[in-house]
């Protein structure tokens, strides 16, 4: 099979090509055929060295068929996703035709979507679910602040955020981009700045979703009534750390604060199966969300699809195909 490298893994890369052997199936994993994956800005971070894990074979999600699966978990020729589990980190990735992933990180989807309108869904609105109605816990009728509404995590979010009933307003650091986030059912859309909190009502929103990270996020604290939930999930402005956080004297009172790191996907309790992944690929086919891929890249044209992954071309995820 042909599998794409970093081609100095830890330091800044570029791509190369080999032919490999097809991963041999052992009991646990099941080895994919891989049609589709989408691009995330992660696999930015470790081909520039930037990543604390990184394996030479980098993508951590892909959409294809099951070729095997020792332990029947999946019959062969299943539909499915993957998503982490060590994929790109400490196992090989989906920068390849054929990938083998843990059990627990792969479900089953049917649908008649595309391979690369399948591969647009995975990590982006596995995040955001979890996000919003496991960390944020929203309901109906609350108000919710989306920084960094026009990434693909981001305009996942006001998908499934918009269809709960929640009331959104989204961030961008383009206003450009204002009527595309509008179109997805945005109330309201406005500048994003590190003082956010400055410009907008005072304690008015019920939940923030941060995907600027850590850059911002002591304003966003500021941003959300007593009671009110803000969450990490992105690090559109940096993996830089929060200088010398001190809780006690920064943090409001009776604000909830938590992370969602996708990379936990497949621990006890984060368990990828409790995302309703074949729903929300229903409702994608139903066009009750915006989540065709903005771009879709050939396999061999991966250097080109990181090119526009840098360069925040498009207003949607960038997929790159591996097969039909």
């Amino acid at each position: 099979m042909k599998a794409i490298f970093l081609s100095n893994p830890g330091k800044p890369s570029s791509y190369i090509f080999k032919d490999i052997p097809i991963p041999e199936a052992v009991p646990g994993f099941a080895v994919i055929q891989i049609k589709a994956f989408g691009l995330n800005h992660a696999e930015v971070h470790m081909r520039r060295g930037e990543w604390s894990e990184i394996h030479e074979i980098s993508g951590i999600e892909c959409v294809g068929l099951i070729h095997s699966c020792p332990g029947n978990e999946f019959a062969v020729g299943t539909k499915v996703a993957a998503i982490m589990g060590g994929m790109g980190r400490t196992i090989p990735g989906s920068y390849a035709e054929y990938t083998r992933v843990k059990v627990g990180n792969v479900v089953s989807i049917e649908s008649d979507l595309s391979w690369e309108e399948l591969a647009a869904i995975p990590e982006s609105y596995a995040t955001a679910w979890s996000a919003l109605f496991r960390n944020l816990e929203l309901k109906e009728g609350q108000e919710l602040l989306i920084r960094g509404g026009t990434s693909s995590l981001g305009r996942a979010a006001i998908n499934l955020a918009v269809n709960a009933g929640v009331k959104v307003t989204a961030t961008t650091r383009n206003l450009d981009r204002a009527t595309a986030l509008k179109d997805l059912g945005v109330q309201d859309v406005v500048l994003e700045a590190p003082e956010l909190s400055k410009r907008l009502p005072y304690k008015s929103f019920d939940a923030v979703l941060d995907l600027v990270g850590n850059s911002v996020i002591m304003d966003s604290l500021e941003i959300v009534h007593r009671g009110g939930r803000v969450c990490i999930a992105g690090w559109l402005g940096g993996l830089a750390p929060v200088k010398e956080f001190n809780p006690l004297l920064q943090m409001p009172t009776g604000v909830h604060l938590s992370f969602f790191g996708s990379p936990h996907f497949g621990l006890p309790g984060i368990e990828v199966s409790d995302v309703p992944m074949q729903k929300i690929a229903e409702d994608v086919a139903k066009g009750r969300y915006n989540a065709k891929p903005s771009q879709v890249f050939r396999f061999d044209d991966i250097a080109k699809a990181h090119e526009a992954l840098e360069q925040g071309q498009g207003t949607g995820k960038l997929v790159v195909k591996v097969s039909d």
